[in-house]
Parts: structure tokens; sequence; C-alpha cells
């Protein structure tokens, strides 16, 4: 938005001033003068208002910025009062491109410099007028200019924030499964060479430390399970106050209404997971500035929808977004005997809302799943 708006404001002053130029009667060469000066200014504002639009000219910005000068300023003697506006686009670019310390005097400079040119021309007390005129639109070019770069930062800083949430979470579990394993493998790999040692010696020591070696994998074994299954069996509540959290970290306003009924552990887990999910597919294919999360019970089923504006375009097809995508997740709620759909609502809201009855039966249909999946 802030590139269409400052892009607006450079074509108007431009046909502003090009009305000018006609109505005082310029001649045809004058008049391509103008042109050429105020396409070239366009470009160069372009190249230092945004500077990934053209990187090659953001990379010589001091040379731009000079071209920019000599374009401002060199069409006065032919043009005239014609060409006044012009200038204020060279006073924004020097706030964009110097340093804070030589910016604001060359923007002084600047707004002196078109008010010496208008004086030469006998303009009179419209200097004053013309003085705030060209500071006023160089403050707006400067400040939809800086807009645009703090909307870019912010996106980015959000991507990082996501990833550095998932890379906590990371650390945390292999933290745990450190603490848990760590002293039950080293004791395991000490007792295996132990035992390789005994085995020439005699059976019955050998066969004791064996005996040990099997308690303690198994232990180990019951240790990883235990993690797993603590990782697995997630609350819809806890995660609908971590995403609460989460999201208010990167500046999406969430609005959460669960409903105050229990749900059985694995619709709850199930809830969780596509929650979480859905957060996620939220996170990379939305521009998203409000969410609100809802569960609602009704015919025997709980219902739980994630709605979210700053869609940036359709939602991928099922089978595109990998593992943990919407296309897994339809799978997981369809083995439990719901359903799950993803759509654009007619106010521009991405939908995704989630169906899953709260019989036994979904558990058994779940469970025949699960089954089937591993066999």
């Amino acid at each position: 938005m802030a590139v269409a708006v400052t892009v607006t404001v450079l074509l108007g002053i431009i046909t502003v001033d090009g009305m000018y130029a006609v109505l005082e009667h310029l001649t045809a060469w004058r008049l391509a003068e103008g042109a050429v000066a105020a396409a070239a200014i366009a470009v160069l504002q372009l190249a230092h208002s945004f500077p990934w639009l053209l990187p090659r000219l953001a990379s010589v910005a001091w040379l731009t910025l000079g071209l920019q000068a000599v374009a401002s300023f060199a069409p006065f003697a032919d043009l005239g009062e014609a060409w006044l506006s012009m200038p204020a686009f060279l006073a924004g670019s020097v706030l964009l491109v110097l340093r804070p310390r030589l910016a604001w005097p060359a923007f002084l400079l600047v707004v002196a410099a078109t008010d010496y040119a208008l004086l030469q021309l006998g303009a009179g007390w419209d200097i004053v007028l013309t003085s705030i005129s060209v500071a006023l639109a160089a403050l707006g070019v400067f400040g939809l200019s800086r807009l645009a770069a703090l909307v870019t930062e912010v996106r980015a800083a959000r991507t990082r924030v996501a990833g550095l949430a998932l890379a906590a979470e990371r650390l945390r579990f292999a933290r745990d499964l450190h603490d848990l394993l760590g002293t039950s493998l080293s004791a395991i790999s000490f007792k295996c060479e132990h035992v390789r040692r005994l085995v020439g010696n005699g059976t019955d020591r050998a066969q004791q430390e064996l005996a040990d070696i099997l308690r303690m994998s198994r232990q180990a074994l019951a240790d990883v399970r235990a993690v797993a299954r603590g990782y697995r069996e997630v609350s819809l509540a806890t995660e609908a106050e971590a995403a609460e959290s989460m999201l208010a970290a990167v500046g999406i306003r969430s609005t959460v209404r669960l409903a105050d009924r229990p749900l059985p552990g694995s619709v709850d887990t199930l809830l969780a997971t596509v929650l979480r999910e859905g957060l996620t597919n939220m996170l990379r294919h939305s521009a998203a500035e409000r969410c609100v999360i809802e569960t609602v019970h009704a015919d025997g089923a709980v219902r739980l929808s994630l709605a979210n504006d700053g869609v940036t375009g359709p939602p991928a097809p099922a089978g595109q977004e990998g593992r943990g995508g919407l296309d897994v997740l339809t799978a997981w709620v369809g083995g439990r005997g719901g359903s799950l759909h993803g759509r654009v609502r007619a106010d521009g809201w991405f939908l995704l809302e989630a169906r899953v009855p709260l019989a036994e039966r979904a558990d058994r249909a779940g469970a025949a799943a699960a089954g089937s999946g591993a066999s």
C-alpha cells in the first residue's frame, strides 16, 4: 500500500506540473525536456524510496542522488514555475539516503535552493507557500517510504519469531531426551563392554550383566515412550493459551472462545493438533493481523474453527503441504469419524473448521485407522 500511495503521489505531482507547462504554452522541445526529466526523477525516486525494487541503483545511492539533484533543478531554466514541485522529491530522497546528521541540513538546503530558483524567476512572496508545499511533500514521501520499509522488517521479524519458537521447542525436546536417556544409555554401553570381557571368563557373571542390560534398555524404551506420549497428548486449552501468547508476540490480535466443557482425551489431543497445524499454516501462507479461535458443541460433536484475515492467495491444494499439512490433518480427523474443511469466506477471511464426534465410536474409528496404518 505504501508503494502504491507513493507512486500515486509521484504521478500526481508530475501530472500537475505537466498541466502547468501546457497552460503556459511551452514549446514542444521544452515539454519533451520536462517529460524526460520527470521520468528520470520517477525512476530515481523509486530507487531511493524502495531499494528492493531496483537493487542495482540502490548500490550507488550517492550517484543516483546527484542525478536526481540535476534532474530536479536543471529544467528550471527552461520550464520556470511549471517545475516548482519537482524538488520536493529530492528533499525526500536526501532524508532517505543520507545519515541523519547530514540529511536534515541537506533537506533545508534543497528547500532553500528551490526558493532561490523561484526568486530568480521573480516569484516574489509565492516562495513562502512553495517552501511549505515542498517541505510537506518531501516529508510525506519520506514517511511513506519508511512505512514500507518498517512493514517489511516487521514481517521478517514475525518469521524469525516463529522460527525461534520452533527452535526452542526442538531444544527442549532434545534436552528432555538427553536428561532421561543419557545416563541409561551410558550405563548400557559400559555394561556391554564389561560383558564382552567376561564372556571368556564365566557365563554366570555374563548372564547377570546381560539381565541388567535388558532391564536398562526396557527402562530407556519406557522413558522414550513417556516423553513421546507427553508430546502427543496435548490439551486444546493449553494449546490455545500458548497460541494466544505466540500470536500477541508476532503482532496478531487474537480472540479465543473455548466452550467450557471437558473433552475426551483423544478428541482433546486431536483438536489441539489441528489448532497447532492450522496456526502454522496461517503464519506461512497469510499476512494475518486478526485471528479468531472458537469451539462449539452441537449434535454430539465439537466444532473447532480457526479464522484469520490477511489472505494473500488461495490455500494450497491437499497433498501439497507435505506431512503435517492440511491434507494430513484431514486424514487424521476423518479417521476419527470427523471432518475438516478450509475455505475463504465471503468477507475475505480464511476459515479452517474441524468437526469431531464426542461419542466413543470416534475413538474406535481412530484406533482402527491407527491399527491399519501400523499394519
